[in-house]
């Protein structure tokens, strides 16, 4: 369900619940939508800010009303913030951001360089060593047709957005 502040072409402001966007445009363009105020027909969306819910301040109390009942029972019961990450994409999180972590600390960086540091390692040419860098979809192919063994290291959340 998606909140709207409403606003007539009278410039009252009113609020209303819709199933999706094209729901509001839908039924706004057929004229089922009216002002409380007016009965206008001529309603569009008001410029809103995002309610956005942030798990990370804890859960925050509502501010009471003139007449709002004083904390009891009703109030134990008010929703908590909607999390934006489970706990389970936060442990995934955590072990990639530790896997990295353990990669740079115990391997050299070739950057570009690992396709060939890799298959200088594979043929002997060079000591084996642990090592990360960056391959093309080419590299990779090569290395896996020679027998090569590598895995491509995911990224952090967030390192590419």
């Amino acid at each position: 369900m998606i909140r709207y502040t409403l606003i007539c072409d009278n410039a009252h402001e009113f609020e209303s619940w819709f199933s999706s966007s094209a729901s509001f445009e839908d039924q706004a363009r057929r004229g089922f939508v009216t002002c409380p105020v007016c009965d206008s027909a001529k309603v569009g969306r008001a410029i809103m800010a995002p309610n956005v819910a942030r798990s990370d301040l804890g859960p925050r109390a509502a501010e009471p009303g003139p007449d709002a009942p004083g904390p009891g029972p009703a109030a134990a019961g008010a929703p908590a913030p909607v999390a934006l990450m489970s706990d389970r994409e936060k442990a995934f999180r955590e072990a990639l951001t530790a896997l990295h972590q353990h990669v740079r600390e115990n391997a050299e960086h070739v950057g570009e360089r690992f396709a060939d540091e890799a298959l200088k390692i594979h043929h002997g040419e060079t000591e084996a060593r642990p090592i990360y860098g960056q391959a093309t979809a080419d590299d990779a192919r090569l290395l896996h047709e020679e027998g090569v063994d590598f895995l491509p290291l995911p990224r952090l959340p967030g390192s590419g957005n």
